[in-house]
C-alpha cells in the first residue's frame, strides 16, 4: 500500500530539494497527498520561524499568523486525503477492518514523520555552522542522534498499523479536524464583529 521505505527517502529529499526549488512532482496517489501534506509542513515550518522574529515589520508578523492557519489547515485537510485514500484502498480491495481501533491515523503518523523530517533537516544544519561553538554542535548532534531513532521507531510503527490494516486486525476512521478558528460562522470574534457592521 504505501511502502515505509519510500516514504522516508521522499520527505527527507523533498526537504532538501525544496530548501532549494518548491516544486511538485508528484501525480500518483497516495503520493501526490503526502507530497501536499509535506509541503504544507514545509511551509508552516517556515513561516513559524518568521512570525519569532522580534525585530520585523509588525504586519508581516500578523501576515505570517495568519498564514500559519491557512496552511495548518491545508496541513490537516491533506492528513485526512491520506486516510481517505487507504480507507478506499483498503475497501476496493475487500479487507475486512478489523475489531481494534486504532485513534492515530495512518495519515497522523505520516505527518508527525514529515514534521520529523524537516525537524532533523535543520538540526542537522546547526551541526554545520561556524558561528557557534563546540557544545552546540555537540548538543545539536545528540540530538540529531535522538531524532533519528524516534523516525525509526515511529516508521516501524506505521509499518504494523498499515500490515494490521491489511490482514484485518486493526480498523480507523478519518478523525476530522473542524478547525473553527478558519471558520467565519464558527469563530465568535469573526461573526460577532461581522453582525456590529
Amino acid at each position: 500500500m504505501i511502502a515505509i521505505d519510500q516514504l522516508l527517502k521522499t520527505q527527507s529529499q523533498k526537504v532538501i530539494d525544496w530548501h532549494v526549488n518548491l516544486v511538485l512532482t508528484e501525480s500518483q496517489l497516495p503520493w501526490a497527498f503526502i507530497e501536499e501534506n509535506m509541503k504544507w509542513n514545509f511551509m508552516l515550518w517556515h513561516e513559524e520561524d518568521i512570525a519569532r522574529i522580534k525585530d520585523i515589520d509588525p504586519l508581516r508578523i500578523v501576515e505570517a499568523k495568519r498564514n500559519i492557519d491557512q496552511y495548518n489547515q491545508a496541513r490537516n485537510n491533506a492528513m485526512e486525503k491520506i486516510d481517505e485514500w487507504i480507507l478506499s484502498y483498503l475497501e476496493n480491495n475487500q479487507v475486512t477492518p478489523g475489531e481494534k481501533m486504532h485513534s492515530e491515523t495512518p495519515g497522523m503518523m505520516i505527518d508527525r514523520l514529515a514534521i520529523m523530517a524537516l525537524k532533523k533537516f535543520h538540526m542537522e544544519e546547526e551541526t554545520l555552522r561556524k558561528d557557534v561553538d563546540q557544545s552546540h554542535i555537540d548538543k545539536c548532534s545528540s540530538k540529531v542522534a535522538v531524532l533519528t531513532e524516534q523516525i525509526a521507531d515511529l516508521s516501524n510503527a506505521l509499518n504494523i498499523v498499515i500490515n494490521d490494516l491489511l490482514e484485518s486486525k486493526l480498523q480507523f476512521k478519518v478523525y476530522r479536524q473542524f478547525k473553527m478558528y478558519n471558520d467565519p460562522s464558527l469563530n465568535p470574534e469573526l461573526y460577532k464583529r461581522n453582525a456590529s457592521k
